[in-house]
């Protein structure tokens, strides 16, 4: 029998290897700073006090050892399908089928809130464009940039995540400064790291806060899995995603728990600026940075920008994977003479528009359903991951041990502690029950899955007639 992981071509047939290294590396280390970074940050702040450092670690925990898990798989079998063909390897076709088509609908509708989101900064800078006008405009730009090539894709993340990471580089050495006093022309007391304890205590609402403070947080991690769709259309694959499993522990300690450390160093966490003006403009203002809301509106905006650029980009390539497994329309499987997937992305792209129209027309009824039905399928995706990889382990180690260049920690305990914790959560989300809230976001977002799986079972089991029916 011949493996199907004796071989790892720089990229799929019909991809191109158009991704050079330094675009690899701004992918993996813009793919864990999302927009919900600088602007949800403010609500956990102010639900769990300084205690949402803990909140965050605990996320950022989660997801490095998710990322480990995936890195193992796909420096073995690096794909643009990643953890959907993994599952469909290991846990069987339903399961491909269903987190490739689910994780393909939640980036179709962060493309509608990124392009609203985008839209109103634009139409406040230049009111004479309607928003609508803005979010259109947005949309077929980046269309247009992922349909020239993949190398176009790669160059505008490249400087996309380049602007976030000089500019969460600045924030924490120019509020570093400020919080010991050594900040020129700064009227900041030099407070140290007071107001950790000071108001209230390190968690003034309670152990009970961190879990709530991880609710807030656990969603704006999500897109740290691009990277290894992105490889299967590099020079080196292997070594890419090695590379970026390798430092995503730094990556997240840096930005996430770097950044929001200065913030509730700065100031107080009950600060009524925090919710008002934003956590990261109201750090800014209080060390008297001039202009620091457009100042922030200007890096919210790149980060729009960037995270709608990935989405389309890893929508079509999980629809171009899905065509490639015939669990998608073939057009989707087949590129142009550039390795672009250009019906996959036109696929993405116009249920993308479609979801802003809704946003638009319908924002507290269809829209707000598809946000809830999507809402926990970043942790339905992070258990494919541990359960897909429980199953590759056995089957690389079988077939080609020397492709396990990447190796998950303290193998199978740590996955079945990952599983545990993804878990509980998904539970704890349940008891959530403000309007859009957790519990809201579960239950649709289940019955959603349910409904894929046995699209795909029936699916499964009437292909398997046919077949029998061949003589």
């Amino acid at each position: 029998m011949t493996s199907t992981l004796t071989k790892s071509p720089p990229a799929e047939p019909g991809l191109k290897a158009g991704l050079k290294n330094r675009h690899l590396s701004m992918i993996a280390i813009g793919g864990v700073i999302g927009a919900g970074l600088f602007v949800g940050s403010g609500s956990g702040i102010a639900a769990a006090g300084p205690g949402i450092l803990v909140s965050y670690a605990l996320v950022g925990i989660l997801v490095v050892l998710v990322m480990r898990m995936l890195g193992e798989m796909a420096a073995a079998n690096p794909t643009s399908g990643s953890f959907s063909a993994y599952a469909d390897r290991a846990l069987g076709r339903w399961a491909g089928f269903t987190i490739g088509w689910l994780y393909w609908f939640f980036w179709v509708v962060v493309l509608a809130v990124e392009a609203t989101a985008g839209a109103k900064i634009l139409a406040g800078w230049i009111p004479a464009v309607p928003q609508w006008g803005w979010a259109l405009i947005v949309m077929v730009v980046l269309t247009a940039s992922n349909l020239a090539s993949v190398s176009s894709y790669g160059e505008f993340e490249f400087w996309f995540a380049g602007i976030k990471v000089v500019a969460i580089a600045a924030f924490i050495v120019v509020g570093g400064l400020a919080i010991f006093g050594l900040l020129p022309g700064s009227d900041h007391p030099a407070s140290g790291f007071s107001n950790l304890t000071a108001h209230g205590g390190f968690l003034p609402h309670g152990p009970g806060a961190i879990l709530t403070g991880v609710l807030m947080v656990v969603f704006s991690f999500m897109g740290s899995e691009i990277v290894t769709l992105a490889a299967g259309e590099s020079a080196d694959p292997q070594g890419a995603v090695t590379k970026a499993t390798n430092s995503v522990i730094w990556r997240i300690a840096v930005f996430y728990l770097g950044s929001i450390l200065i913030v509730v160093s700065l100031l107080r966490w009950d600060d009524p600026a925090i919710l008002k003006d934003g956590s990261y403009v109201a750090a800014l203002s209080s060390i008297g940075i001039p202009h620091a809301s457009q100042i922030m509106n200007a890096i919210v905006l790149t980060s729009v920008l960037s995270c709608l650029n990935s989405g389309l980009y890893t929508a079509s390539r999980m629809a171009f994977s899905l065509a490639r497994r015939s669990d998608a329309p073939a057009s989707f499987g087949r590129t142009t003479k550039r390795g672009v997937p250009q019906a996959a992305i036109l696929a993405s792209v116009v249920f993308g528009f479609v979801a802003v129209a809704f946003n638009y027309l319908w924002p507290d009824t269809v829209f707000q359903f598809l946000l809830n039905s999507s809402g926990a399928i970043a942790l339905f995706v992070w258990l494919v991951i541990c359960f897909s990889q429980l199953r590759m382990r056995k089957i690389i180690e079988r077939e080609t041990p020397e492709k396990l260049v990447v190796r998950m920690w303290l193998y199978p305990y740590l996955t079945w502690a990952t599983i545990a914790l993804i878990t509980f959560v998904l539970g704890y989300m349940l008891t959530d029950t403000a309007d859009g809230g957790g519990r809201d976001q579960v239950v649709l977002s289940t019955l959603v899955a349910l409904a894929v799986v046995v699209f795909a079972l029936v699916r499964e089991r009437v292909g398997r007639k046919k077949d029998a029916l061949v003589p």
